[in-house]
């Protein structure tokens, strides 16, 4: 079977995120210096293989101390990654995005991106809004990694419970509920194309906000563009145009574009006249 080049650098971040290879033999967080880093992509912080941090957490835990501390650092290294790559991180560099593009592979009926699915798409911002800013500003806890993330349930959870008896006997509701949560998210990634990406995730919610700056991404030549819009019909996200707030920058519609408008650049993008009118679409 043919790997596309997208799928090794999912799988090479995936791999450099988690490198603590002991850990996963002696379930033993890994707090190292380089663990003050924040990567990309969604990756928990206690993972047994992680050697970083994940922004979405080191976010959390920043707004947590906020009373006594602004999170410069987070605020500054999430500005960095939006503005310099937007949602390319969550097609490229989000391990937790590369599992559920592997799941959406196994051969089941599949439910087609449609006007219920658009609107869906915007409920990970109320999600960021309130699991991952309002919670750990008014209630003093980790509200997204707290009672919904599925990768800190599948990576550092599950793991750590297993391995860890004295963990075993403190398993609670709470335990419970984040483990139906996340079999809940997998089983819809099989039938739905990136359903946490899409509805769910507060981290694509922030990296979306940078669509129309980021540096780096999927371009449009508008001089070629001939608008058949064969790039839209043919994206699995619920986009309104090519490297809108919800293009994760796959590069499919690259491969559908008729007349190769479609490429990967880096500087300011260039609009069409149409293109321009659809901008208060979004």
């Amino acid at each position: 079977m043919h790997i596309s080049g997208r799928r090794y650098t999912q799988l090479i971040a995936a791999v450099l995120y988690n490198c603590n290879f002991r850990g996963f033999v002696t379930g033993e967080i890994y707090k190292g210096e380089v663990k003050g880093i924040c990567t990309p992509g969604l990756n928990c912080y206690s993972c047994p293989g992680a050697v970083m941090s994940c922004p979405l957490g080191s976010l959390q835990t920043g707004l947590l101390s906020s009373k006594y501390k602004f999170p410069y650092y987070i605020l500054g290294t999430l500005l960095l990654f939006g503005l310099i790559c937007g949602r390319f991180i969550c097609g490229f560099l989000c391990p937790f995005g590369f599992l559920q593009d592997l799941l959406h592979k196994i051969p089941t009926p599949k439910l087609k991106k449609n006007k219920v699915t658009r609107i869906l798409s915007y409920a990970k911002y109320g999600i960021l809004v309130i699991f991952a800013i309002l919670i750990p500003l008014i209630r003093l806890e980790p509200g997204f990694c707290k009672y919904i993330c599925p990768a800190g349930t599948l990576e550092a959870g599950i793991p750590l419970v297993i391995r860890n008896e004295a963990l075993q006997k403190l398993i609670s509701f709470l335990f419970s509920w984040k483990v139906l949560v996340c079999i809940g998210i997998l089983i819809a990634c099989v039938f739905i194309f990136r359903a946490f990406c899409r509805f769910l995730c507060p981290l694509g919610a922030i990296y979306s906000l940078f669509h129309p700056i980021a540096f780096f991404g999927i371009r449009v030549d508008p001089e070629k563009c001939i608008h058949c819009n064969a790039c839209i019909r043919n994206c699995d996200m619920d986009v309104k145009r090519v490297c809108d707030h919800e293009c994760i920058q796959c590069g499919k519609c690259k491969k559908h574009c008729p007349v190769d408008a479609i490429y990967y650049g880096a500087g300011r993008r260039s609009f069409s006249k149409k293109e321009k009118l659809k901008q208060t679409d979004s």
